[in-house]
Protein backbone atom coordinates (compact mmCIF):
# COMPACT_ATOMS: atom_id res chain seq x y z
CA UNK A 1 0.00 0.00 0.00
CA UNK A 2 2.71 2.74 1.01
CA UNK A 3 4.55 1.41 -2.81
CA UNK A 4 1.17 2.08 -4.51
CA UNK A 5 0.70 5.60 -2.35
CA UNK A 6 3.77 7.03 -3.53
CA UNK A 7 4.01 6.00 -7.25
CA UNK A 8 -0.05 7.75 -7.14
CA UNK A 9 1.57 10.75 -5.65
CA UNK A 10 4.89 11.06 -7.70
CA UNK A 11 2.97 9.84 -10.64
CA UNK A 12 6.10 7.26 -11.51
CA UNK A 13 8.16 4.33 -10.44
CA UNK A 14 11.38 6.21 -10.29
CA UNK A 15 10.60 8.66 -8.07
CA UNK A 16 8.71 6.87 -5.93
CA UNK A 17 11.88 4.24 -5.65
CA UNK A 18 13.47 7.33 -4.63
CA UNK A 19 11.32 8.26 -1.64
CA UNK A 20 11.23 4.80 -0.56
CA UNK A 21 14.81 4.18 -0.60
CA UNK A 22 14.03 0.91 -2.31
CA UNK A 23 15.10 -0.25 -6.03
CA UNK A 24 12.84 0.46 -8.97
CA UNK A 25 12.09 -2.85 -9.87
CA UNK A 26 10.85 -3.57 -6.51
CA UNK A 27 8.35 -0.91 -7.00
CA UNK A 28 7.53 -2.16 -9.69
CA UNK A 29 6.93 -5.55 -8.68
CA UNK A 30 4.63 -4.87 -6.52
CA UNK A 31 2.37 -3.04 -8.36
CA UNK A 32 1.87 -5.68 -10.64
CA UNK A 33 1.30 -8.01 -7.91
CA UNK A 34 -1.20 -5.92 -6.90
CA UNK A 35 -2.81 -5.05 -9.72
CA UNK A 36 -2.87 -8.80 -10.42
CA UNK A 37 -4.71 -9.47 -6.99
CA UNK A 38 -7.34 -7.17 -7.45
CA UNK A 39 -7.84 -8.18 -11.06
CA UNK A 40 -7.63 -4.02 -12.45
CA UNK A 41 -5.48 -1.86 -13.61
CA UNK A 42 -4.77 0.68 -11.18
CA UNK A 43 -2.13 3.17 -13.50
CA UNK A 44 -2.56 3.93 -17.17
CA UNK A 45 0.55 6.07 -18.90
CA UNK A 46 -0.14 9.10 -20.02
CA UNK A 47 3.36 10.94 -21.58
CA UNK A 48 5.79 9.93 -19.19
CA UNK A 49 3.78 9.69 -16.21
CA UNK A 50 1.58 6.75 -14.66
CA UNK A 51 -2.00 8.54 -13.62
CA UNK A 52 -4.91 6.44 -11.36
CA UNK A 53 -7.10 4.30 -13.17
CA UNK A 54 -10.72 4.92 -11.63
CA UNK A 55 -9.51 1.76 -9.82
CA UNK A 56 -6.41 3.33 -8.85
CA UNK A 57 -8.49 6.55 -7.45
CA UNK A 58 -11.00 4.29 -5.20
CA UNK A 59 -7.67 2.40 -3.96
CA UNK A 60 -5.85 5.60 -2.86
CA UNK A 61 -8.81 6.88 -1.35
CA UNK A 62 -9.06 3.64 1.02
CA UNK A 63 -5.34 3.35 1.33
CA UNK A 64 -4.91 7.27 2.09
CA UNK A 65 -7.26 6.33 5.33
CA UNK A 66 -5.84 2.58 5.74
CA UNK A 67 -2.27 4.25 6.31
CA UNK A 68 -3.33 7.62 8.18
CA UNK A 69 -4.94 4.97 10.77
CA UNK A 70 -1.90 2.96 11.19
CA UNK A 71 0.80 6.11 11.22
CA UNK A 72 -1.86 7.29 14.53
CA UNK A 73 -2.09 3.41 16.14
CA UNK A 74 2.01 3.28 15.93
CA UNK A 75 1.72 6.10 17.84
CA UNK A 76 -0.47 5.89 20.06
CA UNK A 77 1.35 2.02 21.02
CA UNK A 78 4.66 4.38 21.30
CA UNK A 79 2.77 6.87 24.03
CA UNK A 80 1.69 3.57 25.61
CA UNK A 81 5.46 2.36 25.89
CA UNK A 82 5.92 5.84 27.62
CA UNK A 83 7.55 7.77 24.72
CA UNK A 84 4.84 9.98 24.53
CA UNK A 85 4.82 10.28 20.91
CA UNK A 86 2.39 10.81 18.29
CA UNK A 87 0.66 12.98 15.41
CA UNK A 88 -2.32 15.66 15.97
CA UNK A 89 -3.49 17.18 12.55
CA UNK A 90 -4.88 20.27 13.14
CA UNK A 91 -6.83 22.60 10.92
CA UNK A 92 -7.62 26.23 12.07
CA UNK A 93 -9.01 29.69 10.66
CA UNK A 94 -6.19 32.48 9.74
CA UNK A 95 -6.94 34.60 12.71
CA UNK A 96 -6.85 32.16 15.50
CA UNK A 97 -3.39 30.43 14.28
CA UNK A 98 -1.74 33.76 13.76
CA UNK A 99 -2.74 34.70 17.72
CA UNK A 100 -3.49 31.98 19.28
CA UNK A 101 -2.71 28.69 18.26
CA UNK A 102 1.04 29.66 17.74
CA UNK A 103 0.57 30.57 21.65
CA UNK A 104 -0.65 26.81 22.28
CA UNK A 105 1.10 25.11 19.99
CA UNK A 106 4.32 26.89 22.38
CA UNK A 107 2.84 25.41 25.25
CA UNK A 108 1.90 22.61 24.57
CA UNK A 109 5.68 21.53 23.01
CA UNK A 110 7.12 22.24 26.17
CA UNK A 111 5.33 19.48 27.61
CA UNK A 112 5.13 16.80 25.41
CA UNK A 113 8.27 17.83 22.91
CA UNK A 114 7.92 14.68 20.63
CA UNK A 115 4.17 15.28 19.61
CA UNK A 116 4.21 16.60 16.16
CA UNK A 117 1.47 19.23 15.15
CA UNK A 118 0.67 19.20 11.88
CA UNK A 119 -1.36 22.24 11.28
CA UNK A 120 -3.39 23.90 8.60
CA UNK A 121 -4.41 26.73 7.80
CA UNK A 122 -7.84 27.60 5.79
CA UNK A 123 -11.36 28.72 5.59
CA UNK A 124 -13.87 27.60 8.01
CA UNK A 125 -15.90 25.54 5.65
CA UNK A 126 -13.14 23.67 4.78
CA UNK A 127 -12.47 23.15 8.26
CA UNK A 128 -15.45 21.41 8.77
CA UNK A 129 -15.03 19.32 6.12
CA UNK A 130 -11.68 18.16 6.96
CA UNK A 131 -12.98 16.54 10.77
CA UNK A 132 -16.00 15.14 9.17
CA UNK A 133 -14.04 13.62 6.38
CA UNK A 134 -11.56 12.58 9.44
CA UNK A 135 -8.09 14.16 7.27
CA UNK A 136 -8.10 16.28 10.56
CA UNK A 137 -8.51 15.61 14.22
CA UNK A 138 -9.09 18.98 15.44
CA UNK A 139 -10.57 22.12 14.06
CA UNK A 140 -10.56 25.72 15.36
CA UNK A 141 -13.11 28.26 12.94
CA UNK A 142 -15.87 30.37 14.00
CA UNK A 143 -19.42 29.46 13.69
CA UNK A 144 -19.32 26.16 12.29
CA UNK A 145 -22.12 24.71 10.55
CA UNK A 146 -24.74 22.71 12.34
CA UNK A 147 -23.95 18.79 11.29
CA UNK A 148 -24.64 16.03 13.20
CA UNK A 149 -20.97 14.62 12.77
CA UNK A 150 -19.22 17.43 14.24
CA UNK A 151 -18.81 17.57 18.17
CA UNK A 152 -17.83 21.29 19.99
CA UNK A 153 -15.43 21.27 22.29
CA UNK A 154 -15.48 24.37 23.10
CA UNK A 155 -16.97 27.41 22.51
CA UNK A 156 -16.33 31.64 22.66
CA UNK A 157 -17.92 34.64 21.48
CA UNK A 158 -16.02 37.02 20.40
CA UNK A 159 -17.37 40.69 19.37
CA UNK A 160 -17.01 42.00 15.86
CA UNK A 161 -16.25 45.20 15.24
CA UNK A 162 -15.31 47.29 12.20
CA UNK A 163 -11.77 48.16 11.49
CA UNK A 164 -10.65 51.11 10.33
CA UNK A 165 -7.48 53.38 10.12
CA UNK A 166 -6.83 55.43 13.70
CA UNK A 167 -7.40 58.70 11.24
CA UNK A 168 -10.86 57.03 9.74
CA UNK A 169 -14.13 59.46 10.43
CA UNK A 170 -15.59 55.85 12.45
CA UNK A 171 -12.83 55.55 14.43
CA UNK A 172 -13.84 58.73 16.69
CA UNK A 173 -16.85 56.83 17.30
CA UNK A 174 -17.69 54.14 20.61
CA UNK A 175 -19.63 52.08 18.65
CA UNK A 176 -21.59 52.25 15.37
CA UNK A 177 -23.98 49.64 12.64
CA UNK A 178 -23.07 48.56 9.18
CA UNK A 179 -25.27 50.71 7.63
CA UNK A 180 -22.61 53.59 8.88
CA UNK A 181 -19.85 51.84 7.42
CA UNK A 182 -21.57 52.07 3.98
CA UNK A 183 -20.60 55.50 3.90
CA UNK A 184 -16.89 54.23 3.18
CA UNK A 185 -15.17 51.98 0.78
CA UNK A 186 -15.48 48.25 2.04
CA UNK A 187 -13.11 45.77 2.43
CA UNK A 188 -14.87 42.17 2.39
CA UNK A 189 -13.64 38.59 3.16
CA UNK A 190 -13.72 35.75 0.53
CA UNK A 191 -16.40 33.48 0.28
CA UNK A 192 -15.67 30.55 2.72
CA UNK A 193 -14.32 32.95 5.74
CA UNK A 194 -16.81 32.98 8.53
CA UNK A 195 -18.00 36.74 8.70
CA UNK A 196 -18.58 36.45 4.76
CA UNK A 197 -22.22 34.64 5.40
CA UNK A 198 -23.78 37.08 7.27
CA UNK A 199 -21.77 40.17 5.74
CA UNK A 200 -23.39 39.40 2.39
CA UNK A 201 -27.38 38.97 4.26
CA UNK A 202 -27.05 42.70 5.56
CA UNK A 203 -25.41 43.71 1.89
CA UNK A 204 -28.75 42.14 0.59
CA UNK A 205 -30.92 44.70 2.31
CA UNK A 206 -29.29 47.68 1.98
CA UNK A 207 -30.74 49.79 -1.02
CA UNK A 208 -28.26 51.21 -1.95
CA UNK A 209 -24.73 50.15 -3.91
CA UNK A 210 -22.15 49.61 -1.58
CA UNK A 211 -18.55 51.06 -2.66
CA UNK A 212 -16.33 47.68 -2.38
CA UNK A 213 -12.42 48.39 -2.33
CA UNK A 214 -11.49 44.72 -2.37
CA UNK A 215 -12.26 41.07 -1.96
CA UNK A 216 -9.16 39.49 0.40
CA UNK A 217 -9.05 35.84 1.33
CA UNK A 218 -6.39 36.92 4.65
CA UNK A 219 -7.37 38.73 7.49
CA UNK A 220 -3.85 40.31 7.50
CA UNK A 221 -4.20 41.98 4.12
CA UNK A 222 -7.77 43.35 5.09
CA UNK A 223 -6.38 44.83 7.76
CA UNK A 224 -2.84 46.53 5.96
CA UNK A 225 -5.55 47.68 3.32
CA UNK A 226 -7.90 49.21 6.49
CA UNK A 227 -4.25 50.53 8.01
CA UNK A 228 -3.64 52.48 4.72
CA UNK A 229 -6.92 53.99 4.60
CA UNK A 230 -8.38 52.12 1.83
CA UNK A 231 -10.97 51.17 3.09
CA UNK A 232 -13.35 49.43 6.51
CA UNK A 233 -13.12 45.93 7.26
CA UNK A 234 -14.40 43.33 9.50
CA UNK A 235 -12.77 41.06 11.98
CA UNK A 236 -12.69 40.60 15.70
CA UNK A 237 -10.25 41.15 18.00
CA UNK A 238 -8.14 38.23 17.68
CA UNK A 239 -5.02 38.58 15.64
CA UNK A 240 -5.58 42.86 15.73
CA UNK A 241 -3.33 42.91 18.99
CA UNK A 242 -0.15 43.58 17.30
CA UNK A 243 -1.85 46.37 14.89
CA UNK A 244 -3.75 48.09 17.25
CA UNK A 245 -0.18 48.32 19.74
CA UNK A 246 1.55 50.34 16.58
CA UNK A 247 -1.87 52.88 16.50
CA UNK A 248 -2.46 52.10 13.04
CA UNK A 249 -5.88 50.99 13.44
CA UNK A 250 -8.80 51.59 15.30
CA UNK A 251 -11.25 48.75 16.62
CA UNK A 252 -14.98 50.20 16.84
CA UNK A 253 -17.78 47.27 18.06
CA UNK A 254 -20.61 46.57 15.85
CA UNK A 255 -24.36 46.86 17.04
CA UNK A 256 -25.62 45.16 14.64
CA UNK A 257 -27.63 41.70 16.03
CA UNK A 258 -26.37 39.75 12.76
CA UNK A 259 -22.68 41.16 13.35
CA UNK A 260 -22.14 41.35 17.15
CA UNK A 261 -20.33 38.28 17.63
CA UNK A 262 -18.61 35.83 16.46
CA UNK A 263 -18.11 32.04 18.04
CA UNK A 264 -14.75 30.56 18.07
CA UNK A 265 -15.80 26.51 18.73
CA UNK A 266 -12.79 23.78 18.69
CA UNK A 267 -14.45 21.04 16.62
CA UNK A 268 -13.91 17.10 16.63
CA UNK A 269 -15.66 14.01 14.76
CA UNK A 270 -18.40 13.16 16.89
CA UNK A 271 -18.18 9.28 15.83
CA UNK A 272 -14.48 9.08 15.84
CA UNK A 273 -12.94 8.70 19.29
CA UNK A 274 -9.70 10.29 19.05
CA UNK A 275 -6.29 8.87 19.18
CA UNK A 276 -3.81 9.65 22.63
CA UNK A 277 -1.63 12.14 21.15
CA UNK A 278 -4.91 14.53 19.64
CA UNK A 279 -6.71 13.92 23.08
CA UNK A 280 -4.23 14.80 25.07
CA UNK A 281 -3.40 18.38 22.65
CA UNK A 282 -7.31 18.66 23.12
CA UNK A 283 -7.39 18.72 26.60
CA UNK A 284 -4.23 21.22 26.98
CA UNK A 285 -6.28 23.26 24.18
CA UNK A 286 -9.51 23.48 26.35
CA UNK A 287 -7.44 24.62 29.59
CA UNK A 288 -5.36 27.04 27.65
CA UNK A 289 -8.29 28.58 26.03
CA UNK A 290 -10.01 28.19 29.54
CA UNK A 291 -7.26 30.11 30.91
CA UNK A 292 -6.95 32.59 28.66
CA UNK A 293 -10.61 34.09 27.92
CA UNK A 294 -12.21 32.98 31.52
Amino acid sequence: MRYFAAVAEHGAIRAASRELNVASSAVNRQILWLEDSLGVPLFERVGRRLQLSPAGEILLRHVTHVLRDFEQTTSELDALRGLKRGIVRIASVESVATELLSDLAASFGKSYPDIQLRITVTHSDNIARQIIDSDADIGFCFDPPDEDLLAVNYSHAFEIGAVVNKNHPLAQMDSCCFHDCLDFPIILPSRGLSLRTALDRLLAKTETEPSIFAEVSTLQMMRRLAARDLGVCFQTRIGLNDSLDHAELRFVPLTDEQLHYNTLSILTHQQRKLKLAPAMFLTHAQQFFNNRFS
